[in-house]
């Protein structure tokens, strides 16, 4: 292993001096959080947490361990995901089985949760939840977890099997029905207090602008929103007022560029009311949410 080697050529033994040449090689290969990353996959290798790497710098690795953990680096400096190479990435204090075929879980998307619960924290009747483009599960599966009380449908387009797996991983896989279909095709069956999307949004020229670990690593399907970017707004904003209840929320995760056409969207359709867009903790727009009128208004 070419990687294993470079690092013997420095005198790699202990546990702190492969990750301070980890750190060095993810420099080199331009990775954001290079020393973060070294941390994550030596604790991964070596099955503890990252606190207890400051608890043995001087513990020599085993050849097995030290194979384990440049072969993980040599996948990082391809910029493969740390998510992919780990197959966990934490989401709202919850690890999530990921890989290649679902969209890597962001932070930013937590807005997107605590806005749904945010808005349906007076609700006490058992709520009937839509979650259209579901991929890992995410949003379906905490939003099941924190609402004891509800029943959600989740539709995804390509494989569902990642979802259903963290689905049962964390307990919920009895109140989430999975739907494999096209949201922008299929019968949504049924009616809603709250339908909720995290759809493509990327503009279809930006793809390839992309950081490699997205460009390369992640479903196109998850990423391209058409010319614009807003292709499934379009659909979903007029689609969803046949399924939503009376005072039901559609609610959205939104590209930080799009918030006034998103708006505009919602407003054209009449029957939306309480238009809402909430940014995220840097400031960028990042959620649009909005109430379908009751009969008086």
């Amino acid at each position: 292993m070419e990687v294993l080697a470079a690092a013997k050529t420095v005198r790699c033994q202990t546990l702190t001096s492969f990750l301070n040449w980890a750190q060095h090689k993810l420099i080199q290969a331009e990775v954001a959080s290079p020393r973060l990353d070294a941390e994550v996959l030596m604790a991964v290798t070596l099955n503890i947490t990252r606190t207890e790497l400051i608890t043995y710098p001087a513990r020599v690795l085993s050849q097995v361990e030290e194979e384990n953990f440049c072969s993980k680096v040599e996948r990082r400096v391809l910029r493969e995901p740390v998510c992919h190479i780990t197959g966990v990435q934490e989401f709202w204090s919850l690890k999530f089985s990921v890989n290649e075929k679902v969209l890597t879980p962001r932070p930013e998307t937590e807005i997107l949760v605590e806005q749904c619960l945010k808005a349906l924290a007076k609700n006490s009747s058992p709520l009937k939840i839509l979650d259209l483009g579901t991929g890992s599960g995410i949003l379906a599966i905490t939003l099941a977890k924190e609402i004891p009380q509800s029943q959600v449908t989740a539709i995804e387009k390509s494989v569902l099997e990642v979802a259903k797996n963290n689905a049962l991983r964390h307990a919920v896989a009895d109140r989430i029905r999975f739907m494999s279909a096209d949201m922008m095709k299929a019968d949504w069956q049924g009616l809603y207090h709250l339908i909720v999307s995290n759809p493509p949004y990327l503009e279809s020229e930006e793809l390839s602008e992309c950081m490699p670990e997205v460009r390369q690593y992640e479903p196109v399907l998850a990423l391209d929103g058409g010319r614009d970017g807003l292709d499934y707004y379009r659909f979903i904003i007029p689609r969803a007022l046949a399924q939503l209840e009376e005072g039901g929320l559609l609610a959205f995760e939104i590209g930080h560029t799009q918030a006034a056409t998103v708006v505009t969207l919602m407003e054209s359709c009449l029957d939306y009311h309480d238009i809402q867009v909430v940014q995220d903790y840097c400031g960028y727009d990042r959620v649009v949410l909005a109430r379908k009128r009751t009969l008086n208004g």
